[in-house]
This record gives C-alpha cells, sequence and structure tokens, in this order.
C-alpha cells in the first residue's frame, strides 16, 4: 500500500517510517524542510520525500493522488500563541488535500481525553480531531498519554527533573494519575491500526498495563537511574 507519513522528521514519524517500509508499504514522507530530513542510509532507496507546509495550500498539491492511506502526526504549533487556530486550518487543509486523493484510511494520533473541561493543549488535540474526521475516508483516533522513550518531550522533562533536582518541592498535580506507553508500543498500535476494518470510524485510549501518578513515575524512574531524590507534594 501506499501510505503518507506526515511528520516524517519528528519523534514518532521517524520510529515508524522503517516499520512500514519492512511492512512492504510504500511511504511518502512530508516534512516541512527537505534539508533537514534525513532518513537512515537504507531507507533512501525505498521511500518518497515530498515538501509540504500545512499551512501553505499550494504545497499540499506535492501529495501523491494515488495514495491508499494516511497518518497524521503533526503537533507542532504549540509553540505558537495562536496554536489552536493554526492547528485547526492546518487539521482543515490536510482533510481537503486527502480528499482529493484515493486515500481510504486516515490514522491520527493525538493526546487522551478524560475529562469534560480540557486544557487549551489538549482541546486543540479534540478540535484537529473533529475536523480530519469529516473527510471522505475512513478514520482512526489513538489517543495517548505519556509515551515513555528516548526523545519523546515528556519523557526527556521527567528525566531532566530526576537528574538535575535531587529534591523537589512539587505541586499537587503530581498526585494526577496517567497511564503511560512505551514507544515501542505506540509504533507498533500504529503499524496494526493502518487499512484495519476494525479499527474504522473509531477512537481508542492507549496506554500500558499499569496507572501511575506523575509522581510514582519520577520515584521509578529515579530508582532506575539511581541517584537520590525525594519529593514533597505542597
Amino acid at each position: 500500500m501506499k501510505l503518507l507519513l506526515t511528520g516524517a522528521s519528528g519523534y514518532i514519524g521517524k520510529r515508524l517510517l522503517p516499520v512500514l517500509v519492512e511492512n512492504g508499504h510504500e511511504v511518502i514522507c512530508c516534512v516541512r524542510d527537505i534539508s533537514r530530513f534525513v532518513p537512515p542510509p537504507s531507507l533512501k532507496s525505498r521511500i518518497e520525500v515530498v515538501q509540504i507546509d500545512l499551512l501553505d495550500k499550494a504545497s499540499l498539491e506535492n501529495i501523491p493522488k494515488d495514495i491508499d492511506g494516511a497518518f497524521y502526526l503533526v503537533h507542532s504549533m504549540s509553540a505558537s500563541s495562536d496554536y489552536f487556530a493554526l492547528e485547526k486550518e492546518s487539521a482543515i487543509n490536510f482533510r481537503n488535500a486527502i480528499n482529493k486523493t484515493n486515500a481510504q484510511h486516515v490514522v491520527y494520533l493525538s493526546g487522551i481525553i478524560n475529562e469534560s473541561e480540557l486544557s487549551k493543549h489538549l482541546a486543540s488535540r479534540k478540535n484537529v480531531e473533529i475536523e480530519i474526521s469529516k473527510g471522505k475516508y475512513s478514520f482512526t483516533t489513538l489517543r495517548a498519554g505519556i509515551i515513555i522513550g528516548s526523545g519523546s518531550a515528556s519523557f526527556e522533562i521527567m528525566r531532566d527533573l530526576v537528574e538535575k533536582l535531587p529534591i523537589m518541592v512539587a505541586p499537587k498535580w503530581l498526585n494526577t494519575k496517567c497511564q503511560p506507553i512505551g514507544i515501542s508500543d505506540v509504533i507498533q498500535i500504529l503499524s496494526k491500526t493502518i487499512f484495519n476494518p476494525k479499527t474504522f470510524n473509531r477512537d481508542f485510549d492507549i496506554g500500558g498495563p499499569n496507572i501511575l501518578s506523575y509522581k510514582e513515575m519520577l520515584l521509578e524512574f529515579a530508582q532506575t537511574r539511581k541517584p537520590l531524590v525525594s519529593i514533597n507534594i505542597c
């Protein structure tokens, strides 16, 4: 199958790419700057790279019309103060572009949405989900909390806290429960979701077997890394 992979240079995308190729898919990698995208040498002859900007409608014409499916792994707008509007515009532009192709299935990796009142960040993710779901293709949302793995933003923050702050006076939100998931499991789930009819037009929360508070995760990580860490909740 011919797959469009947005966010191919991102944390998830660059790990999903070799798995998709290994599974026999022809992958079209979408990046904002081709000069900064360096795929593994073993993959260069087996993939196609196109330069697109989801906020530039003209660049979306670079998407091949004969793709069979797509992954939406773009969450890069949060650096802007107006990221809610920008992420919505990107999702609409993506949806309209994919509607012009032969794509039958789109998979979106989002965040866990389990509260009635969402943070602006999660509300934006939900809004993106709503916009992409309006396309003429089948659509699946996978919702993940903290993804554990070297390079993950959440994981790197935890590592910095543990290794640089042996003593922490932390806010009460560290008692909040979450269900972390390993990066290898995320990649496996993504690769098995695409074109799976059982997932069409549905959403799934994905997580590991353990439900932990942020404090428990920090302490477990500290125990693994061996530094002495003390956390007091205020």
